[in-house]
């Protein structure tokens, strides 16, 4: 019976970690559609600095969930006490590795006014954009060295403009896609009014990041506190049934049993109303290539 209640639990944590990630196990005969999936998710692996495949990252997550379930159910002696904080450890590198691609993706954000300004320093002494694009790989802000690390080899083997495009997708944020697509057009066509353009865009963007960061700010704590309320009973719970006594054995019981299933349950509508309250929407990109998959 502990045998199959763990088994359960592991698929189970499978299934969340996947579904958290977008990533689930796909049939033979999949849609185009359906086959984006893996696309999206290398992507978010590769923006939260990850160069392990989506597979790799569920099946760690699924080792961790299920290494923390063996653990507290030796502790406690009851597999049903420890699902839940096996489940909350089988996503907790989803939601670490999420902090980590959000902050890297600001930082990015928050580098563009210094680099626009760097690129039309660049420009006004004489410069062609393509050089001023590549000085932001050598000498521009530290987020946005990193992000075109790759484009000087890619401007000389595809050109300027699809290497802006790869640069573009790699990324794939809504405050890189109005830079750099200005920069696509300021390439095609050229022309004086591409330094007022970029000018514009610098302290358009700066504008837009001071006010990002004031909600962040914000939204900071009532975030903590929502996630603190939802862990805190059940760490109280597995205190209670380290030692025998007669909470572990009420909770082996089938009203106990009962009990954490409701429990459970009400945790998981929580967690589920409390994400969609603070669920901070990200800008829609709109200037995305349609055949990029993503």
């Amino acid at each position: 019976m502990t045998l199959l209640a763990a088994l359960c639990v592991g698929v189970c944590c499978a299934a969340l970690a996947g579904a958290a990630l977008g990533v689930l196990p796909r049939r033979i005969g999949v849609t185009p559609r359906r086959a984006r999936v893996p696309a999206r998710a290398q992507l978010w692996l590769h923006q939260a600095g990850l160069t392990a495949t989506p597979s790799q990252f569920v099946g760690a997550s699924i080792a961790l969930g299920a290494a923390a379930l063996l653990a507290v159910a030796a502790m406690t002696g009851s597999v049903f006490v420890a699902i839940v904080p096996a489940l909350s450890l089988a996503l907790l590198p989803r939601s670490y590795y999420s902090r980590r691609r959000r902050l890297r993706m600001r930082a990015v954000q928050a580098a563009w006014p210094d680099g626009l300004r760097d690129l039309l320093a660049s420009i006004a002494a004489g410069r062609s954009l393509t050089q001023a694009v590549n000085a932001l790989s050598t000498t521009g802000p530290p987020a946005l060295r990193d992000a075109f690390a790759r484009f000087p080899e890619l401007a000389r083997v595809l050109g300027t403009v699809p290497a802006l495009d790869v640069v573009k997708e790699e990324l794939s944020d809504p405050t890189s896609d109005r830079v750099l697509e200005v920069l696509m057009l300021a390439h095609e066509r050229g022309g004086t009014i591409v330094r007022t353009i970029l000018e514009d865009l610098a302290t358009a963007t700066t504008a837009d990041l001071k006010l990002l960061e004031e909600l962040e700010t914000e939204g900071l704590e009532m975030r903590i506190n929502a996630r603190a309320v939802v862990v805190l009973p059940w760490l109280v719970l597995v205190a209670l049934t380290v030692r025998p006594g007669p909470f572990r054995d009420y909770y082996r019981t089938g009203a106990g049993v009962a009990t954490l299933a409701v429990a459970a349950a009400l945790s998981l509508v929580g967690v589920v109303l409390l994400d969609r309250l603070g669920r901070q929407h990200d800008e829609q990109r709109v200037l995305q290539r349609h055949g990029s998959g993503w």
